[in-house]
């Protein structure tokens, strides 16, 4: 059986709380082989989707009218990947970055704001290269749709997000 660490965002929801980063914290925080047993007061969808382009698979169960567990487990530590992982290109091939942006004391939505504004500037092929404070669920939707290519991860401490952004014009939705 795989042990599992289980994390109740019951009180925080009810009280009009976001628990997003900390259960993103505590998925960062899991060991290879460990899975998450969430407590919460709706099954949150959301949550499952990006979970599940992490490599978690979920198994969800309604307990009592506002009160789900939801169990997260690993597929395979090998087959386990990032939201930004999704982009079609790797980091090696890219040029080195023109832009450097340290968001981390930023507040969303201002990182996405700021990178959207310098993306506007940029030419075609040039690479700008943001840290920021979590992982940018939204700024990935905003690049897809504008054609632009990503690759980002978390650095070794787990509380930075890297990501590096190639100005793609050509495919960029008018």
């Amino acid at each position: 059986m795989m042990p599992l660490r289980e994390l109740d965002v019951r009180q925080i929801l009810r009280e009009g709380g976001l628990p997003f980063q900390l259960i993103m914290d505590t998925i960062a925080s899991l060991e290879p082989d460990e899975g998450l047993r969430l407590l919460a007061i709706f099954e949150p969808l959301p949550l499952i989707r990006q979970l599940k382009q992490r490599g978690y698979i979920h198994a969800s169960r309604q307990i009592d009218d506002d009160d789900w567990e939801i169990v997260f487990t690993p597929q395979t530590a090998s087959s386990t990947k990032t939201q930004a992982d999704a982009s079609p290109a790797s980091a090696d091939i890219w040029p080195d970055p023109v832009w450097n942006m340290d968001l981390t004391d930023l507040t969303p939505p201002e990182p996405m704001e700021r990178i959207l504004a310098r993306l506007e500037t940029m030419k075609a092929g040039e690479v700008l290269f943001a840290l920021l404070s979590r992982e940018p669920v939204f700024l990935f939707n905003e690049l897809k749709l504008r054609g632009h290519e990503w690759v980002g991860n978390f650095d070794s401490t787990g509380s930075v997000f890297r990501i590096m952004i190639r100005f793609n014009p050509s495919e960029a939705a008018a």
